[in-house]
């Protein structure tokens, strides 16, 4: 488990150094803000690393807040971690601005030699909702602009692909999330694409990842019963959800999704422990969420995941 006793800790995301390493990056804010719903306001990306994903090593945070004023100088959320073609790391996440109250999301870029030292690549964001297909900040309809949780990973042509938690401009409001999209051939220069699925009951599809496991497909995300509708909140033993499809790019088959059988996992990512040449060992992380309505803020231990036909469930 990892409970830092003067932080609290949520959303992660994972990457494997070249000495077979577990990196763990992480959202974290100071506890002295004693209110836990104060905290993503406070966000700084944390960073940690373990040889077995159980005992984790402190390391310097990879990134905080821009200077004022920038587009990110309000905080720092979730993302995903890349190896790049000329061998560096990417760290793609999400900025939030004090000029925007904090309101309307963007994804932008940092990069690293070592996994350790990280640098902003750009002063600007690379990605943001396009009004074409995407849902702007609009207050009578959600109290945000979803753009955030970008999921990173190069398909089987070369092309990058960027998901990331988005909404529609029409339809019913309290259900208009969909997985954003993005394409680029060098990491640096992106464009927005359609959303590669339609409303199908969730206010909100945060966190996404697309992993295949034994051989099939499938779309991760987050969501709780309050952003739910009333197909799906009967779904529900937990918030963390999975749908199989026919490629890491979909279609998805939503008739078919489930959750995790986990009363307070949230924002969690398949991880295969496996080195290469080894079978599959597939286990989910991912932050303690509400327990008895209080806050609990820290990541818990690895749970092996199994794969039964196209649903996934803890062994």
């Amino acid at each position: 488990m990892l409970r830092l006793a003067d932080h609290w800790v949520w959303d992660s995301w994972p990457a494997r150094a070249d000495d077979g390493t577990h990196h763990l990056f992480f959202l974290r804010a100071s506890r002295a803000l004693l209110d836990p719903d104060r905290r993503h306001r406070r966000a700084s990306v944390g960073h940690v690393r373990s040889a077995d994903l159980t005992k984790w090593e402190l390391l310097p945070d990879a990134l905080v807040t821009a200077d004022a004023p920038a587009w990110d100088d309000g905080a720092t959320w979730t993302g995903s971690v890349v190896r790049a073609d000329d061998g560096t790391w990417r760290l793609f996440y999400t900025g939030v601005s004090r000029a925007d109250d904090w309101l309307v999301q963007r994804v932008g870029v940092a990069e690293s030699d070592d996994l350790i030292t990280w640098r902003r690549r750009f002063e600007h964001p690379l990605t943001e909702a396009d009004t074409r297909w995407y849902e702007k900040l609009d207050a009578e309809a959600w109290f945000d602009e979803a753009w955030r949780d970008p999921w990173v990973f190069k398909g089987e042509d070369g092309t990058w692909h960027m998901l990331v938690t988005a909404r529609v401009p029409d339809g019913d409001p309290a259900t208009r999330s969909v997985i954003g999209h993005a394409t680029s051939t060098d990491l640096d220069t992106w464009e927005v694409q359609p959303p590669l699925s339609s409303p199908a009951g969730w206010g909100q599809m945060e966190v996404p990842q697309a992993v295949v496991v034994d051989g099939q497909p499938f779309l991760l995300f987050c969501c709780w019963g309050e952003h739910l509708d009333e197909r799906r909140r009967a779904q529900a033993t937990g918030g963390m959800w999975f749908v199989p499809g026919e490629s890491l790019l979909g279609p998805w088959d939503f008739d078919s999704a489930g959750t995790f059988d986990h009363p307070s996992l949230y924002a969690a990512r398949l991880i295969n422990r496996a080195t290469a040449g080894e079978p599959e060992d597939w286990v989910i992380i991912g932050f303690s969420d509400k327990i008895d309505g209080v806050f609990q803020g820290e990541i818990v231990d690895p749970l092996p995941v199994v794969r039964e036909g196209n649903a996934l469930r803890l062994a």
